[in-house]
């Protein structure tokens, strides 16, 4: 009986093991089977996705898109663009305000001699849309002056600015916010220059450019590691190489113009740049958020029109052109 009873314990203590391994075995199995399952059913749909782009809808694909998404916003929201991403309405803001300034710019330089065409002073000094200190009571040159440029390099310098970084900005944010950033900065410029260089001819409009610029510099930094370092970097570089090589054109025309030439301020670019980096980034970084429930947005606006208060107050009554 005693070995009986041993020799059943010894069985036990040898199948114990075994149906343990074996168990362990088939939830091994089973662990498996499910990341198979789970592999090919994101693999499905992968397929589905590709055959879905290659479907009559030209937007399903969304490359352009895509592009867009990595150059413009952080990754946390690339998604719910992507989502929603569409061309309608088009970016016809910036195209519109582009071709304006262009055409301005050829019917001036057409007017005058062709050796206009690298610096105009006669023409646009004449004209009913710059900025002339002596008639500032004509509000609306406070922000057409923007239609209006000084030389080929100076409107091309504009004009490709804004095109590449104004219209990816307007396919993301659309035209009304957009064109906020622009006039903001435009008129920024204006009531700037009106301040701090109360006796100078205003052009161009740098003022609208480099408030896309804040806004999207500010966006680039505060966002620098979620929208690719490398690409960051090269946004940044760009950034600043663009703009002192166009603040350098401003200093050249406000100090070094030739003496049959007249001066033209620079405040603008300042002044729209920090109109950029305080409205542009609030408005750029609420993406995904409304806009007018913003604190930030209603904060930078507030400043803004104190600013705003007082260059009308310094023109109607401080200003030495008066």
């Amino acid at each position: 009986m005693r070995f009986l009873k041993n020799l059943l314990n010894n069985v036990q203590v040898e199948v114990g093991p075994r149906m343990m391994a074996a168990a362990h075995d088939l939830e091994m199995e089973d662990v498996n089977m499910n990341m198979g399952r789970d592999i090919e059913e994101e693999l499905e749909e992968e397929k589905e996705m590709k055959e879905d782009g290659k479907g009559k809808d030209p937007f399903k694909n969304k490359k352009v898109h895509r592009i867009v998404s990595k150059w413009m916003l952080p990754e946390n929201v690339r998604r719910t663009y992507l989502e929603r991403a569409n061309c309608l309405p088009p970016p016809v803001f910036i195209i519109s305000i582009s071709i304006a300034e262009l055409a301005v710019f050829i019917y001036y330089a057409v007017w005058k001699p062709q050796k206009q065409w690298i610096t105009l002073d006669t023409g646009i000094l004449e004209s009913p849309f710059i900025y002339n200190p002596t008639k500032r009571e004509e509000a609306w040159r406070f922000i057409s002056y923007m239609l209006v440029h000084a030389g080929v390099q100076h409107i091309l310098g504009n004009l490709i600015m804004q095109l590449i970084l104004g219209i990816p900005l307007e396919m993301v944010h659309k035209g009304l916010r957009v064109g906020l950033v622009y006039l903001a900065g435009v008129i920024a410029g204006s009531l700037a220059s009106s301040i701090f260089d109360p006796l100078k001819y205003l052009v161009g409009a740098s003022g609208g450019v480099y408030a896309l610029m804040g806004g999207y510099f500010m966006n680039v930094l505060v966002n620098f590691r979620e929208m690719i370092p490398a690409f960051g970097i090269v946004r940044l570089l760009i950034i600043i190489l663009i703009i002192v090589s166009d603040v350098g054109f401003a200093l050249y025309r406000r100090f070094f113009v030739p003496a049959n030439g007249s001066p033209v301020s620079f405040a603008a670019h300042i002044a729209g740049g920090f109109a950029g980096m305080s409205i542009g980034y609030t408005v750029f970084s609420c993406f995904d958020k409304a806009l007018l429930r913003d604190p930030r947005f209603w904060a930078a606006i507030a400043a803004y029109l104190a600013c705003v208060l007082f260059a009308v107050l310094f023109n109607i009554f401080l200003s030495p052109a008066n």
